[in-house]
């Protein structure tokens, strides 16, 4: 069978786009830049590398992302298989090796039949059909191709940040102990505690400790999901004590009280033997990171094998230009997926991968779309990045807010997004039984 589709990207958009297209008798040229060629964040030559977190966020199908990862199941993901196959213990969190995940998603794209990997660099959009999965660190030649095609206004962007990662030997447990919030799952994170006094302190460092440069950065122009955490600890004193630093739900074995101030640190390899620092986004000087971060007494002597790094990201003014299958509407043998249509997380770019490359599939094989209406998590978000109604367009991650409303009051959240959650699957199930 001929080449019918190309995919550009080998991300977790791309990957899944072209997985999706394959497993449905579509053959795929999938083009990626690595490892001719790395953006600024990345590290690995393996495709679907996770560039910030080792997090997909929660695992509790009643919270939306997991109501997300579970549609995603039921779809047949290769990224959620993978993600599941190379799981690490994380309390209520789906978290992974990140070497391991990637290196099977590699594995299983370049060992497929109907996939052919073409590396280089992409600097002009190719002609017929085509995904592009190029991510926020679209390359500066692509990025330029895709704006003359487009036009000008079509890119908005904002700034993200990676967490840095320590050894687990290097942390002192005689400071720190295992436990996991509210006893949820088992005591899998290593919790820093401090005192209201070693917490002022560090917060004050924080927020006048030195940023590297980034071109045009502005505290307002960060995503909220990924706010570096020297950008909390400058909107006032309680802040960090209100998000990465929250103590409730955590006791400490010592006091048998919650501290007044906790830095949680996750596992983020199988070994055991590396671990991140949970909500520790930032773009401090690497000088600095390791003099801040080490007044947390538990990290007094801690090796930093990666620190943390921030980069601009890209994304399309999506309702004006995409439908909810991703198609450029104005051409649609143009698709997108992934982080540049504005979608934001890992597990809402492997969503949007899967439903345009599925979606594709269909359509060159002369079959009707799939109708997954707002009542899902995957259509709900394909119908917020393409809903022309929208103002000031802004990066989404999932929630039950963009979810089609329920008739009728329900009483309590919880049981409201439980309901919400069960009506989705019946919704998503009823589609699948239609094909």
């Amino acid at each position: 069978m001929p080449e019918q589709v190309t995919v550009v990207g080998a991300g977790l958009a791309g990957c899944e786009a072209a997985w999706q297209l394959a497993e449905r008798g579509i053959s795929v040229c999938l083009r990626e830049m690595k490892p001719e060629k790395r953006s600024p964040a990345h590290v690995s030559a393996d495709f679907a590398e996770l560039v910030c977190s080792n997090s997909l966020r929660s695992a509790d199908p009643t919270n939306a992302v997991g109501l997300l990862k579970e549609e995603l199941r039921r779809l047949d993901s290769l990224i959620l298989r993978s993600a599941d196959q190379n799981r690490v213990e994380a309390g209520s969190a789906l978290a992974v090796d990140r070497e391991s995940f990637a290196r099977t998603i590699t594995q299983a794209i370049r060992s497929h039949p109907l996939i052919r990997v073409v590396p280089g660099e992409v600097t002009e959009i190719p002609e017929g059909v085509v995904i592009l999965a190029t991510g926020p660190l679209t390359s500066d030649a692509l990025s330029e191709a895709i704006g003359r095609r487009l036009g000008s206004g079509t890119y908005l962007h904002f700034y993200d940040a990676a967490a840095p990662i320590v050894t687990l030997e290097s942390v002192d447990m005689d400071e720190a102990f295992y436990a996991s919030r509210y006893n949820k799952g088992s005591a899998d994170y290593v919790n820093c505690p401090m005192d209201k006094e070693q917490y002022l302190a560090f917060r004050q460092t924080l927020a006048e400790a030195e940023e590297a440069h980034v071109h045009g950065f502005e505290d307002k122009m960060v995503f909220e999901g990924c706010m570096p955490v020297e950008v909390m600890a400058r909107r006032g004193v309680d802040t960090l004590r209100y998000g990465p630093l929250k103590p409730r739900g955590i006791v400490d074995p010592k006091t048998g009280r919650e501290p007044y101030a906790v830095v949680q640190l996750r596992r983020d390899n199988f070994a055991g033997s590396l671990y991140n620092l949970v909500g520790f986004q930032t773009h401090l000087t690497f000088g600095e990171q390791k003099r801040v971060f080490s007044m947390i007494p538990a990290l007094r002597e801690a090796e930093f094998v990666r620190y943390g790094v921030m980069h601009r990201n890209t994304y399309l003014d999506s309702p004006r230009l995409l439908d909810d299958r991703y198609r450029l509407r104005e051409e649609p043998r143009i698709r997108f997926a992934g982080q540049i249509t504005g979608v934001e997380g890992y597990v809402e770019s492997t969503a949007s991968g899967l439903l345009c490359g599925l979606q594709t599939a269909r359509e060159l094989l002369g079959q009707d779309p799939l109708d997954f209406t707002r009542e899902t998590a995957i259509g709900a978000l394909a119908a917020y990045v393409s809903d022309g109604t929208v103002g000031d367009f802004q990066p989404m991650n999932v929630n039950y807010g963009i979810i089609a409303p329920l008739e009728g009051k329900v009483k309590g959240k919880r049981n409201r997004n439980a309901i919400l959650s069960q009506r989705a699957l019946e919704r998503l199930d009823q589609v699948l039984q239609s094909v």
